[in-house]
């Protein structure tokens, strides 16, 4: 299964797309049934613009994070573009949200509406990324189990974005599902459990710079990150509703 540079580009994007064009509407329709309002509503547009926001730039701030080499390419003016990052994504994503509604004054949770959006928007995505194969960096390290695909250099590969399929949309699934006490909760398991779930995964893929102790950027990126949002999960967990 082998794409051409052009085509494997064209490919990623449609998918891409798609997952968010899906997920909006998921959002839009889970808001629909809540007392807040729809998508629009005042306080709901405030938290969709400081997600958007966040997540577009975290996308590009993590890529560069797992890419040194090409952030210092476009410091000497070379013509590269960043990558995206479904971890930076998330992570941004989660700061502007909560930097919109501090600043319009709300309290209330507004991250368990998001939560299966979300692994199904991932998950659309990740089908692009396996299509696109070698031209994108999401593929796995060699390997003799009979389910490795050859992405077009001889070589079975895990093909990790279908494992990752395998464990985003069951998860996303049962958090939506779940009812828990404190509202916000959901989002919080979600959350912490992709960012451990990405640092186990990419062991199984190449490093393509290593940062201290051999390890990616990306999982440089995630045990930062659960280490101060672990304690915010498990603090969710315990309180009384």
């Amino acid at each position: 299964m082998t794409l051409d540079p052009d085509t494997a580009a064209w490919v990623h994007s449609f998918f891409a797309w798609a997952g968010m064009a899906l997920g909006a509407a998921l959002w839009r329709a889970t808001l629909k049934r809540q007392p807040t309002g729809g998508a629009l509503a005042p306080g709901n547009f405030a938290v969709l613009v400081g997600l958007l926001l966040g997540a577009a730039l975290g996308n590009k701030a993590v890529f560069l994070i797992e890419r040194p080499d090409v952030a210092l390419a476009m410091w000497q003016g070379q013509p590269v573009w960043p990558g995206q990052s479904i971890v930076g994504g998330l992570l941004g994503g989660l700061i502007g949200v909560e930097i919109a509604k501090a600043l319009t004054g709300q309290t209330r949770s507004t991250g368990d509406a998001m939560v299966w959006p979300i692994a199904v928007g991932l998950s659309i995505g990740r089908v692009g990324c396996f299509l696109a194969g070698l031209h994108d960096d999401t593929y796995g390290l060699p390997t003799s189990a009979p389910w490795g695909v050859d992405f077009g250099d001889g070589l079975p590969r895990h093909p990790t974005q279908l494992y990752e399929i395998a464990v985003v949309l069951p998860l996303g699934r049962a958090l939506h599902r779940a009812r828990f006490a404190t509202p916000g909760a959901a989002f919080k398991v979600f959350l912490s459990s992709y960012l451990a779930w990405r640092l186990a995964i990419e062991c199984l893929k190449p490093v393509p710079v290593a940062w201290p102790l051999g390890l990616s950027g990306i999982q440089w990126t995630c045990l930062v990150a659960l280490a101060v949002y672990l304690p915010l999960t498990l603090r969710a967990l315990r309180r009384p509703a």
